[in-house]
């Protein structure tokens, strides 16, 4: 049955929204504001956007236009102050008017030239302007969501462009601003309206002709999908998140394995200390990289080692433990030479799974390894290629030390999506590095389209969590009749936790924070 023909056209559907603050307005009476949109600092453009009321007054007190010009068309203008009459620039001049405009106001830019003292001239001239004031941070974002030409998905998705600093974190925030992940939502909000007509329906008019017999039960099943497709959803193993906040990176191994060599290759400079002498770094070391399009935070570590007597080197290797505890990523630095000598030490039964088991528990990763699903298969274990937890690439440094590399290229291409081998200090074999990071790095966080977007924030995931909890609770009560107005209300709650997402419902504290 198609829950959408199941009641004819009533004032039942009220009582889906009957609980639901719609705060969104627009109102005329705001004050005009105006601001440098185009970032601070010098350049060769600034851009001034002035949005409210009095925004047509700008282009003839400033602009010396006697008539409106014709929408998005620019115009090549003298700009002079509106008291002194002194010309203050020559500046390309635009006019968007409402609602067709970014805020839905009525709004003109002024292209000017960007150096500091022309910005400060223009920005002066525009504050002696009677109704004008210079807008507060966010506050131009904040008038287009009250103008509902933004959701709050949508906001926080113009936000991250603005701070996007690799391709994939551009593709996120634009499908996010576009409206990916609003437009999912709403399907969802809409879906559920729909039920919680159909179960007030049930309450109010069980008895009636009118309401067929079945119609809580395939509006149960309804609620049934929509909980599995928010719950899939929410499984996404934090992709989004990792897009938009940088993949949690952290390069571990025993002492003078290479590690610091590692992050300075990796950064293309010396940002670490390189020295022979084990427990050279005894710090964590982070730095920000971009690679193959993706954000990775990398944090290089104190050499793991049980035996020191270094109470600062101790400090270092506990520091090391918290901070693999928190990555996604684990880079494990081994010394080929190390390797090559354990070989010849064991006989020819045991295998690379074996030492590198071994290694792992002198580090004592054992427990952060076992979340690495990707390398299970060296131990013997089907591997998770796709899998969503940690992932670890275990990396050979010191190649140049090695004479016959032949032991070491069959375990590489053994295990080709998880075990590279280098010389750092030869910057030798850096590049296949490089395509097993990017081949790790989609494992983490995918690939951003607006078909597959995924939660960016901790707020999405917050909201849709306490959603998802509530259809739950009332699909646990729907099944006594003698609690289902109790039910209802469970319906209403995840109605209400899924419109603060997009900001639908929404409380001045939630805004107060994102503007």
């Amino acid at each position: 049955m198609h829950l959408g023909n199941t009641l004819k056209p009533t004032s039942i559907y009220k009582f889906a929204i009957s609980g639901v603050q719609l705060i969104k307005c627009y109102s005329t009476s705001s004050p005009t504001i105006f601001a440098v949109s185009s970032g601070q600092g010098k350049c060769g453009v600034a851009v001034i956007r002035i949005s409210g009321p009095q925004s047509s007054s700008v282009l003839s007190e400033v602009a010396g236009l006697k008539k409106l010009p014709e929408p998005r068309k620019a115009l090549l203008r003298r700009l002079r102050h509106p008291e002194l009459n002194e010309i203050l620039d020559q500046a390309l001049v635009l006019w968007f008017p409402g609602p067709h405009s970014f805020t839905g106001e009525d709004s003109c830019e002024l292209q000017v030239h960007g150096g500091t003292a022309v910005v400060s001239a223009v920005l002066g001239a525009l504050a002696t302007l009677p109704g004008l004031r210079p807008a507060l941070p966010g506050e131009f974002t904040k008038r287009a969501f009250y103008s509902n030409k933004l959701d709050l998905t949508g906001v926080e998705g113009l936000a991250d462009l603005i701070h996007a600093e690799t391709e994939m974190q551009r593709k996120q925030a634009l499908h996010q601003m576009e409206g990916a992940l609003s437009q999912r939502y709403d399907q969802w909000r809409d879906r559920l309206k729909r039920c919680i007509a159909h179960v007030e329906a049930y309450i109010d008019f069980s008895e009636d002709q009118n309401i067929e017999e079945d119609i809580l039960e395939e509006t149960n099943k309804e609620l049934k999908s929509l909980l599995q497709d928010m719950q899939r959803h929410l499984q996404d193993g934090r992709r989004g998140e990792r897009t938009r906040d940088g993949v949690r990176t952290v390069i571990v191994g025993a002492p003078n394995v290479g590690k610091s060599s590692l992050l300075n290759a990796l950064c293309d400079r010396p940002a670490a200390i390189v020295s022979s002498q084990p427990g050279t770094t005894r710090d964590v070391i982070s730095t920000t990289l971009d690679v193959a399009g993706f954000p990775m935070v990398l944090s290089d570590t104190a050499g793991l080692r049980g035996n020191t007597s270094d109470l600062i080197e101790k400090e270092g290797i506990l520091r090391a433990h918290q901070t693999v505890s928190g990555a996604d990523l684990m880079l494990l630095v081994i010394d080929a030479t190390h390797y090559q000598a354990w070989t010849r030490a064991n006989s020819t039964a045991q295998t690379f799974g074996d030492f590198l088991q071994e290694y792992i528990k002198e580090l004592g990763l054992e427990e952060a390894v076992a979340q690495c699903g990707n390398i299970k298969r060296i131990f013997g274990a089907p591997g998770e290629k796709s899998d969503l937890g940690n992932v670890c690439l275990v990396i050979f440094n010191k190649l140049d030390l090695i004479e016959d590399r032949t032991l070491i290229n069959n375990v590489c291409e053994q295990y080709l999506d998880c075990v590279t081998a280098i010389s750092c200090k030869q910057s030798e074999h850096l590049e296949p590095l490089l395509e097993r990071l990017k081949f790790c790095l989609e494992i983490l966080c995918g690939n951003p389209t607006r078909e597959n977007a995924s939660l960016s924030q901790a707020r999405h995931r917050y909201h849709l969590t306490a959603s998802v909890a509530a259809l739950s609770r009332y699909l646990e009560m729907s099944g006594n009749e003698r609690e289902i107005d109790l039910a209802a209300y469970q319906l209403k709650q995840a109605l209400n936790a899924l419109g603060h997402v997009t900001g639908h419902v929404s409380t001045e504290q939630i805004l107060d924070v994102i503007f």
